[in-house]
């Protein structure tokens, strides 16, 4: 394989790699964004990565989803600035940079009942360590998708010319 080819195919995998190791992290497991979810023991032990999607699935018009812009706000449910408002009750969030993240219900008195999660998202773009991520129908797809375009990739570079 030619120099030109190498670098192509190197590009392509890189690429499709980092897509195909981030996960999907349904927010509250099993039981969504839910007040009966203890958001704090869900949360504990998980590593969110660059790349990775959180979701959060709920009854939508019974709750809603507002990331707020502060640890203060966060600790004082102060939905009132929210940098974010959702309410499609199936509602993904990239985590396409490190830090921390807050977000709450916007439900009057849900966020200080407890319905609220903290994350911090790493610089690394590895599988998260815990075992009882989710992983949905989607990211089962992604991963085959990626394949697919990695045996194409290797295909296209296998046809091109050689230097």
């Amino acid at each position: 394989m030619g120099l030109k080819n190498t670098i192509f195919l190197a590009l392509v995998v890189s690429l499709i790699t980092k897509e195909a190791l981030a996960e999907q992290h349904v927010v509250g497991g099993s039981q969504g964004w839910d007040q009966s979810t203890d958001f704090n023991s869900w949360v504990s032990g998980k590593t969110f990565n660059v790349g990775d999607q959180l979701v959060f699935k709920y009854s939508s018009g019974l709750h809603s989803v507002v990331e707020l812009g502060s640890e203060s706000d966060y600790k004082n449910c102060d939905i009132g600035s929210a940098v974010n408002t959702m309410s499609s009750g199936n509602d993904a969030v990239k985590l396409s940079k490190p830090g921390t993240r807050y977000f709450a219900c916007g439900t009057s008195g849900h966020c200080s009942q407890g319905m609220k999660v903290k994350i911090t998202t790493g610089k690394g773009n590895a599988p998260s360590s815990s075992s009882t991520t989710t992983t949905s129908a989607a990211s089962t797809s992604q991963g085959f998708i990626s394949l697919v375009l990695i045996a194409t990739a290797l295909l296209i570079a296998s046809l091109l010319p050689q230097f």
